[in-house]
């Protein structure tokens, strides 16, 4: 496995830039199984962070003194960043948000709620976090559209002729997870895109999961709305993206109002800036993109490639390891992964076997994961879900089917 320059992929020295990571808890060495809920934080953020509060703390785009104009120019180097490392035609298409729920809300109170009438309706699919089925269903309360759900397989896989039969004239907007955050699932998104694309309805996707897996290529995914985390790209904890074509962010009028989104304010009307500081009203959250900014930079020093073989590696041992135990039972397996694994063990409660879990020193997460349709779907309250990314091991994988082993022996 190497890197854009030719290097072996390191995951030792990968994990020197991880300080969280050299942790212990009770007693153990941490091994870090829930990326999906939040990726650690290299070193190059925190002191990214760190760097402006000590050396340039102010205000962007109000401020002309130095501090001011080093602050902006690095809170909107992030907007740069995002574009690239999304592939967006234009910086001038992304929103910077608190993260994907608030981008999903932008576009479901600034685009849909003025759009929609009674009759309409919203695809989503079965296997939808609820920040991508929640925001829906508000706006269909207030305007009388439905929420119109396209199935998945038992293998956690989207049937995608079943979503593109749903794509009937009555759908004014479709809304799909690039990849599921229980499931590990990667959906076609091209593919939907093309789908809706030649029926009129614009598609957005939910990419909180893709963007620290997969590379995104938003010209080639075809969407029409992409939301994104920053805090699961390796970031700082609210950030965020909602990237969308020019001609619609002309269209759609502000969410939040308050400085900084305005041209002018009489107290007759307002006139309102340009996108995508139109939908950027107040003061943002600074620190937190310059902190951003240093994770694609991480990200892009390591590439995807490299990225994504370790993380394929990581992916296959730990569903044999999960395979080879009697009375384990998996939750998704679809062809097209990402490093997360759902699954329960016959007898043994999801949040029972988490806490032992963490007292080997093992964080894994527990419950419904934001996704009761799915939970539905399986028939199960909970699972256990272990997320991996780059920064672990096959030595951590094999630490955790030993510990997994053990704890369940005290529950039998």
């Amino acid at each position: 496995m190497t890197g854009q320059k030719g290097r072996a992929f390191d995951v030792a020295r990968v994990r020197e830039d991880f300080p969280l990571l050299a942790r212990t808890v009770h007693g153990k060495p941490l091994v870090y199984f829930d990326s999906a809920n939040t990726a650690q934080k290299p070193r190059a953020v925190i002191e990214a962070v760190d760097r402006y509060y000590r050396e340039f703390n102010a205000n962007v785009a109000r401020a002309v003194h130095q501090l001011g104009e080093e602050a902006t120019a690095a809170y909107e180097s992030a907007r740069d960043k995002l574009a690239r490392f999304l592939g967006a035609p234009s910086r001038e298409e992304i929103v910077l948000t608190s993260g994907t729920t608030q981008a999903i809300n932008l576009v479901a109170y600034s685009w849909a709620l003025p759009r929609l009438r009674a009759g309409d309706e919203i695809l989503v699919t079965t296997m939808e976090h609820h920040a991508n089925i929640v925001p829906w269903q508000l706006v269909c309360e207030r305007t009388g559209a439905r929420l119109k759900v396209a199935p998945i397989s038992e293998r956690g896989e989207l049937i995608v002729d079943r979503f593109v039969d749903a794509l009937t004239p009555s759908v004014k907007l479709a809304a799909v997870a690039h990849v599921s955050n229980v499931l590990g699932t990667i959906n076609p998104v091209a593919e939907l895109a093309r789908a809706a694309r030649k029926r009129g309805i614009p598609l957005l996707v939910d990419g909180s999961q893709a963007a620290p897996h997969v590379a995104v290529d938003l010209r080639t995914l075809g969407c029409d709305f992409y939301a994104m985390t920053g805090h699961k790209l390796f970031g700082p904890t609210g950030t965020g993206a909602l990237w969308a074509r020019r001609e619609i962010l002309r269209e759609m009028p502000p969410f939040f109002g308050g400085g900084e989104m305005i041209r002018e304010v009489r107290f007759d009307g307002t006139t309102f800036a340009d996108p995508p500081h139109r939908f950027e009203a107040g003061t943002p959250n600074i620190a937190g993109f310059v902190g951003l900014g240093a994770a694609i930079d991480y990200l892009d020093g390591l590439g995807h490639a490299a990225i994504g073989a370790h993380e394929q590696a990581l992916l296959d041992h730990l569903t044999e390891a999960l395979r080879a135990m009697p009375g384990v039972r998996l939750f998704g397996e679809a062809a097209h992964k990402v490093p997360v694994v759902s699954f329960l063990v016959d007898g043994a409660h999801a949040h029972d076997l988490a806490t032992l879990l963490d007292h080997e020193g093992i964080a894994v997460r527990s419950g419904h994961h934001c996704a009761h349709p799915l939970m539905q779907f399986f028939g199960v309250p909970a699972t256990l879900r272990a997320s991996l990314a780059f920064y672990n091991t096959h030595e951590e994988i094999e630490r955790f089917a030993a510990a997994l082993a053990r704890v369940r022996t005290l529950l039998a």
